[in-house]
């Protein structure tokens, strides 16, 4: 039962990592999904570095959730975007995951953010293409931040998994 444990919770963090380009997954938080599954197991106890690394985890995933939403925003703001355009880049790395062009979710998130200010703001083209850089930027510093988180979860559950393989084989 242990290893149909583990298998789940890698699936949980391959998910989440794929999580952290789509926006509708909450990649990381299902990441450590992944990681608190390990605990379940009869193999793997939890002791202190297990405590640890379990919580300081749980806070990387929580923060994750607020800086995903928060630093498209910021970048937005920060150049006069508006939320038509955070919708329009939302709504265009969606289209872009299924279009069979390289980094389509980035050019299809860029336009999608153009349109949506465009909508906003038809006569200011300047302003839109502005704040279409700024909310590009802002995704792709989450995406950066989040990826990097991702890849801590698949750190911690790697290392649990080997520290523990006797136990669990």
């Amino acid at each position: 039962m242990d290893i149909v444990i583990i298998i789940i919770g890698f699936i949980l963090v391959l998910i989440g990592l794929v999580g952290v380009f789509v926006p509708v997954l909450p990649g990381p938080p299902l990441s450590w999904l992944g990681v608190w599954m390990l605990f379940w197991t009869e193999a793997i106890s939890l002791d202190f570095l297990g405590y640890f690394l379990l919580f300081y985890t749980l806070a990387l995933a929580l923060i994750s959730l607020i800086l995903e939403y928060l630093i498209p925003a910021l970048g937005a703001k920060y150049l006069k975007g508006t939320k038509y355009g955070i919708w329009g880049n939302y709504i265009g790395l969606i289209v872009g995951l299924f279009t069979p062009v390289p980094f389509g979710f980035l050019l299809f998130s860029f336009i999608g953010a153009l349109a949506g200010e465009l909508i906003y703001d038809h006569k200011d083209f300047k302003r839109a293409i502005s704040a279409a850089i700024g909310t590009l930027i802002g995704f792709l510093v989450s995406v950066l931040l989040n990826t990097g988180i991702a890849l801590i979860m698949l750190g911690v559950f790697i290392y649990f998994v080997i520290a523990n393989w006797s136990a669990i084989f």
